[in-house]
């Protein structure tokens, strides 16, 4: 046990040099992360309208149709969400998290360089960079909180409250600093502030790794002795129902030729989907694209990918002993849920963003400008003054242990405070104000920050409800929010390209999106570590990645459409169907809870 306890001491060791009351360390990652979400949602806030954007104009993009546009975004999102189940498994058995963090940053810093050349070959170079960078970072970042906090699994709530508070800082600022720089200065220019960021961020965690002693260094793991040990010691304090759970546990569910099978062919038809379409969608290059029963395209492939893995699941799951099957149902059905949660929530990186350019009215004057730029400069200064005094207090204690990674975090906070001053000069020597594309995306952030603690203390209180009504409160709200939108363009003529449509809608449909995020998405990593056995978790963790993964891709694929339904239907139309698709589960997630309660056998 002399590796156990080594691990014990660097953690008590981390825990001497304390800022807010959580170790300095968890601040060096709630920096890095916040850099590194600063960049994702930074580029990604501007590739649809760079893309989209006509080719002659003040600021000049490529003149994409928007199913072009929203098949690169959805192919790039899908692979998001994939990568990581790779980078977490090299990380875990040969390079350690903490190196793993560090490559992935640096490729994602070739990745945003690359975009900001604005040329073919180094958009597809950067967006793959980014791809296979955040499959290495994305994993690792959580992993090493984890690691920090064994034996004090009493402070690991607040810790992750403190990291997801970055990741929304981070959000909030690249959308916000990287959307005013593409749109009012070049696109090239807002690429290029996502990659100087990730760039010192990756410096930033490099030059502070003292702090971490082994922590995150590649797991030299238990041995078997160890392992009996833990093993005997869950057995000696477990209750009788566990110990019954316990022994199911140890039956195993090998992989037979049919499940492997079934595997290969998913893979294979899932890659050739995911290849071909934006192959054939923006390259119109068709080596794969043919019709196979009538089914045109490559959906065939896609819907060939989905029965071989829905197959799966119907094969394997029922192997298992009862109450792990019953649980693993719930996870399915779950994760099912999942995938059309995400294909409504996702239209806000694609569709949203076109929708506020073409169809919302955001040039202000007199008052209502004025008004504009008092609340931009408020939700701009506010939280980013919050953030520079936990620099501080980072910096008093471990100023003398770091001094170079802290001088490079002071350096990126100083950049960021000389362009905050520069865009809030810039916006008040002008008495109009028109509201960029991307700042209503920060709504959601700031809608997060806003509702997350209401929402933590109803989840604790005994007015907590059951997983089935969470998930229907989710979708529900989702789709209301889809609906303020829907009412807002009622009036605006099929075919129509352009509107002066209120603000209030957007904002409202911001509103309700977050609060259905906030009841569904935080929840599904929760339940899954609850429902799922210890030896089975990365099986199932792939399997609701996976879900969110195909959410993205459904989400711009129907996104990529958009034109055609406002063309033949009306504008109204599409968001109306974005409306009744989430409601519609809604309601049956709430009339599923008399079952999933049964299949979850008292998990809460």
């Amino acid at each position: 046990m002399a590796s156990q306890l080594d691990d014990f001491s660097q953690i008590d060791d981390l825990f001497k040099d304390k800022v807010l009351g959580h170790p300095a360390g968890l601040f060096i990652l709630f920096f890095t992360e916040m850099w590194e979400r600063f960049s994702y949602y930074g580029m990604r806030a501007l590739l649809v309208l760079f893309l989209t954007a006509p080719l002659l104009n003040d600021n000049p993009g490529w003149e994409w149709s928007k199913e072009m546009a929203l098949s690169l975004l959805g192919t790039y999102a899908l692979m998001v969400y994939l990568t990581p189940i790779i980078g977490g498994y090299l990380a875990d058995k040969h390079l350690g998290y903490r190196k793993a963090v560090v490559i992935g940053a640096l490729l994602m810093t070739l990745g945003h360089a690359s975009m900001a050349m604005e040329t073919p070959l180094f958009l597809y170079l950067g967006i793959s960079f980014l791809i296979i960078g955040n499959g290495f970072f994305k994993p690792n970042m959580t992993s090493i909180i984890s690691k920090m906090y064994e034996g004090k699994e009493d402070k690991k709530d607040g810790a992750y409250t403190i990291f997801y508070m970055g990741v929304n800082a981070g959000a909030f600022l690249g959308i916000m600093l990287c959307g005013y720089v593409g749109e009012k200065i070049g696109f090239s220019w807002g690429f290029g502030l996502a990659g100087i960021f990730m760039f010192l961020g990756m410096l930033q965690f490099h030059f502070a790794q003292p702090l971490f002693g082994n922590i995150g260094d590649k797991p030299a793991g238990l041995d078997s002795k160890d392992t009996e040990a833990v093993e005997k010691t869950l057995d000696e304090n477990a209750s009788e129902k566990e110990v019954d759970y316990q022994k199911q546990l140890s039956k195993r569910n090998p992989f037979t030729t049919l499940d492997y099978s079934l595997i290969g062919l998913f893979i294979v038809s899932a890659l050739i989907y995911i290849i071909n379409d934006p192959f054939s969608t923006i390259g119109n290059i068709q080596t794969l694209n043919f019709t196979i029963f009538g089914i045109t395209d490559s959906y065939f492939f896609a819907i060939l990918a989905a029965l071989s893995f829905a197959l799966l699941l119907i094969i394997r799951i029922p192997r298992y002993a009862p109450i792990v099957r019953d649980r693993m149902v719930a996870v399915v059905i779950f994760s099912m849920l999942t995938v059309f949660f995400w294909f409504a929530f996702e239209q806000a990186a694609g569709t949203l963003p076109l929708f506020t350019r073409d169809f919302i009215q955001r040039d202000l004057a007199g008052s209502g400008a004025m008004i504009f730029k008092i609340v931009d400069f408020l939700v701009t200064v506010v939280p980013l003054l919050i953030i520079t005094y936990v620099l501080f207090s980072l910096f008093r204690k471990t100023f003398n242990r770091i001094s170079l990674s802290n001088i490079i975090l002071g350096s990126s906070f100083i950049i960021i405070w000389g362009i905050v001053i520069y865009k809030i000069n810039s916006d008040f020597q002008s008495t109009e104000a028109q509201v960029p594309v991307t700042w209503f995306a920060i709504l959601n952030s700031l809608f997060i920050i806003a509702f997350a603690p209401l929402f933590s203390k109803l989840w604790d209180s005994k007015y907590n409800p059951p997983a089935a009504f969470k998930y229907a409160m989710g979708m529900i709200l989702l789709g209301v929010g889809f609906a303020f939108l829907a009412i807002g363009a009622r009036n605006v003529l099929a075919g129509a390209t352009n509107a002066q449509l209120s603000m209030f809608w957007l904002v409202a449909a911001y509103l309700f999106h977050t609060l259905g995020e906030l009841c569904l998405s935080p929840l599904g990593l929760s339940y899954l570590s609850k429902l799922v056995p210890p030896r089975m978790i990365a099986f199932m963790f792939g399997v609701y990645y996976l879900a969110i993964a195909i959410g993205n891709k459904a989400a711009h694929t129907f996104g990529g459409k958009i034109d055609v339904i406002a063309e033949t239907y009306g504008i109204s139309t599409f968001f109306w169907i974005l409306t009744l698709i989430p409601v519609g589960l809604g309601i049956l997630s709430a009339m599923l809870h008399p079952l999933l309660k049964k299949l979850m056998h008292g998990v809460k």
